[in-house]
């Protein structure tokens, strides 16, 4: 390990730990998830959404979700909507609202629920229960096949890169919010803060007597997959990060698993350009000032800090913590 890449590690660690009472010298982004959960109770599902069951084609169980399919006469995009870590299908979830009012198939999937059991964390499992789900669609709703759409964030983010790399289905656009892609180093980052998700992770990977099992941890982490480049083709992937997730207070998963896969799908593609890539000096100057690199506009009245764009792969890291900016979420993915 280089001097840089030991700093980065020091740097990104460092802004988890800071002392509490310091905390107010961030500002404070609560995820949708927190929101829901601390300021306000979940607003209910339309009655519009009905609860199927979907029967995995791996093992046979039912796994539920809320669905629903368009009353347009013509073929509408499907939006595949990806719960969170520490929820399953019943997580409210407000893409749906805008997928109604859009008159759009839109469909929740369990995909084995909360990431505390061993079939969890981007399993086979999971990846052919997603997938089960978009067929499930397919043949219960009038929906163009050449719009389907897939969204998440945090663990839903970490999901929906998963499936740009595995899933069987062409899928349009991939829009993945704050995202985990390494069960190794998150496991060590939510150690070090004593986090409930560090022995979810133990769970996830079969771990036993307290030491993460690395090897499972690598078949469960999208960075340590091949990448689909020629996937690239017909598909586009978005990765979104709020600038301050994996500071205390403000989320649990530092900026670097972004920027970390971003690079290496650009390395996996072959791309030369060094300014295509998110530099060391770039990384470093996001996690000591978290101020932006240049004048990349805003998103949601949010200032953008870093854009980088290449190949159907954009990556974008705004003000902002652990959170979906969901209206425009939406309104990127079905653009």
């Amino acid at each position: 390990m280089n001097k840089t890449s030991l700093l980065i590690i020091i740097i990104s660690l460092g802004a988890g730990v800071i002392i509490e009472n310091q905390f107010d010298i961030f500002p404070n982004f609560l995820s949708e998830e927190d929101q829901n959960v601390e300021i306000r109770e979940a607003p209910k599902w339309s009655d519009e959404f009905k609860i199927v069951e979907i029967k995995s084609p791996i093992d046979e169980t039912l796994q539920s979700a809320y669905f629903y399919k368009t009353k347009s006469p013509d073929p509408q995009p499907l939006v595949v909507s990806l719960h969170t870590w520490s929820n399953d299908y019943t997580q409210y979830d407000s893409i749906n609202e805008f997928s109604l009012e859009k008159d759009y198939n839109y469909i929740h999937p369990n995909f084995r629920g909360v990431n505390n059991t061993k079939d969890a964390c981007c399993s086979e499992l999971v990846i052919s229960d997603i997938d089960a789900s978009i067929d499930f669609a397919l043949e219960n709703a009038n929906v163009d096949t050449t719009r389907i759409y897939v969204i998440g964030m945090s663990g839903g983010g970490y999901a929906t890169l998963a499936m740009f790399m595995k899933s069987k289905h062409k899928i349009k656009k991939f829009s993945s919010w704050v995202p985990l892609v390494d069960l190794i180093q998150w496991y060590d980052e939510t150690k070090i803060l004593k986090l409930k998700y560090a022995p979810e992770i133990l769970v996830c990977t079969q771990s036993k007597d307290d030491v993460l099992n690395e090897e499972i941890a690598r078949q469960k982490s999208p960075i340590f997959w091949k990448t689909p480049v020629d996937k690239l083709t017909y598909s586009t992937l978005e990765i979104s990060t709020g600038i301050y997730d994996g500071m205390i207070g403000n989320g649990v998963i530092p900026i670097t698993h972004s920027i970390n896969f971003y690079n290496k799908l650009l390395t996996d593609l072959g791309l030369t350009d060094s300014t295509k890539y998110v530099s060391d000096t770039e990384k470093l100057a996001l996690l000591e000032f978290r101020k932006p690199l240049g004048d990349f506009g805003q998103i949601s009245g949010r200032e953008v800090m870093l854009l980088k764009e290449t190949n159907n792969i954009k990556l974008t890291l705004f003000e902002g913590g652990h959170e979906i900016l969901t209206k425009y979420a939406f309104e990127e993915l079905i653009k």
